[in-house]
């Protein structure tokens, strides 16, 4: 019987959206699924929700449930991780600190500040997650959701060496987005996407045998831009390749845009839109337990998450295709450096999660992810090696900041975050 066990399960709409695309499945619909939170009511309100996820879709899993993640590993087959280290109270320091340095964010989950600080807060939590299943479970797959997932997929990797694979849904839609924009239906669609987690690239854009990037660089020439994705159009135009994250993303992902405050209302860049979503989390909290609690129903949804169909087709050997975030090794993308995280389509059957070959990113899309994979890997070298200065090391190559603070104001910076979150920080960072 397959076992899937969802780490982070108190994050309740996303572990009801996963539930519903795994149990939809004649195949799994008597699996186990088993769920850990260190959160005691946030878990009971996610195994009531499982519970009522299963009822709905005449399902019969067994479900259980515990805050000891160690005693549901065992005969695990899949583990799938959610956890945010921290979650809304130090994500907002990661904002409110540099605003204090005139810094200004819109996600803050990738790399720059907030990339790095969930990057020192996250690490430990997966490696010995990693470690454990090692230990409990040396076959099963980790899919990891938690950001940033370039930087924590690279840790376990390099750390245990599980079957690791990043999942995320950027691709798909962004897919789903220009398809709407070039008035075609998404499943005429045929792309190829490659490069990093956000900041990928889509190679190539096709209907049938038509190439369809002279339409959409038609549309952003005559000025036909969706308001929310200026930033994107912008990149597109000067580099020739569409980006496969949000513009609310790409804007600090670069020093082209959020450093020229003159720029955010021009490309209408949301400011501190992660700590907005954030709350809009919490109150989603508040509103499953009141509607559990009222016997009210919930929309159950197809989502665009790729574990229940990567879960399916390993355990039927129906064969998938999905992106995925796996180790470079040298050899996926070429021109990306050797030791990496990469994203890229995968192939999945009954022998599991086999990534494909790319070759080359186009040279100016691998130059522009090349300063950010370095500050990815001075986290996890810091992270995984206690070495404090990797960390500021890793803050001046933050594309916001560098072009705007000293050295000196950066040092000062990483240790102000650093004292301020020392609750949700390895022992060694508690100084």
């Amino acid at each position: 019987m397959t076992k899937i066990v969802i780490v982070g399960a108190g994050s309740v709409v996303f572990t009801r959206n996963l539930l519903g695309d795994i149990l939809a499945y004649p195949e799994l619909k008597e699996c186990t699924i088993a769920l850990h939170d260190i959160d005691g009511d946030r878990l009971k309100t996610a195994h009531a929700v499982a519970c009522w996820t299963a009822k709905k879709l005449g399902a019969r899993p067994h479900i259980e449930s515990s805050l000891e993640r160690a005693q549901l590993l065992p005969g695990a087959d899949f583990v799938i991780n959610t956890v945010q280290v921290g979650g809304y109270e130090a994500t907002k320091v990661d904002f409110d600190i540099p605003a204090r340095y005139g810094i200004q964010y819109t996600i803050a989950d990738t790399v720059g500040v907030g990339g790095v600080m969930r990057g020192l807060r996250t690490i430990p939590v997966v490696v010995e997650i990693g470690a454990e299943m090692a230990d409990l479970c040396p076959d099963a797959y980790f899919f990891n959701y938690a950001n940033p997932m370039s930087i924590l997929v690279w840790a376990v990797n390099r750390a245990v060496g599980v079957k690791t694979v990043g999942l995320c849904h950027s691709v798909y839609w962004t897919i789903h987005g220009l398809a709407k924009w070039l008035g075609m239906p998404m499943r005429e669609v045929n792309y190829l996407s490659a490069g990093i987690n956000h900041i990928a690239w889509i190679l190539r854009l096709e209907r049938h045998a038509e190439d369809l990037y002279p339409r959409l660089r038609a549309l952003v020439e005559a000025g036909k831009v969706p308001p929310d994705d200026r930033v994107r159009a912008e990149l597109f135009m000067r580099l020739g390749y569409y980006p496969t994250e949000s513009s609310e993303h790409h804007a600090e992902y670069s020093p082209y845009f959020l450093t020229h405050p003159e720029l955010v209302e021009q490309y209408n860049i949301p400011l501190r839109e992660y700590i907005r979503r954030s709350e809009v989390n919490l109150g989603e909290f508040d509103e499953t337990k009141r509607k559990l609690a009222a016997g009210e129903a919930f929309e159950i949804e197809p989502s665009s998450e790729y574990a229940a169909e990567i879960i399916h087709a390993i355990v039927t050997d129906e064969p998938a295709a999905v992106i995925g975030n796996v180790m470079n090794e040298g050899r996926l993308i070429r021109n990306l450096q050797a030791e990496s995280c990469v994203e890229v389509p995968c192939l999945v059957n009954g022998l599991g999660v086999q990534p494909t070959i790319v070759g080359d990113l186009p040279t100016q899309c691998a130059a522009y992810a090349h300063p950010l994979i370095d500050l990815q890997a001075l986290t996890v070298q810091a992270a995984l090696n206690q070495d404090r200065m990797s960390i500021y090391h890793a803050m001046m190559l933050d594309p916001v900041i560098a072009g705007r603070l000293t050295l000196d104001q950066i040092w000062h910076l990483s240790d102000e975050l650093i004292q301020a979150q020392q609750q949700w920080l390895p022992n060694w960072l508690r100084a």
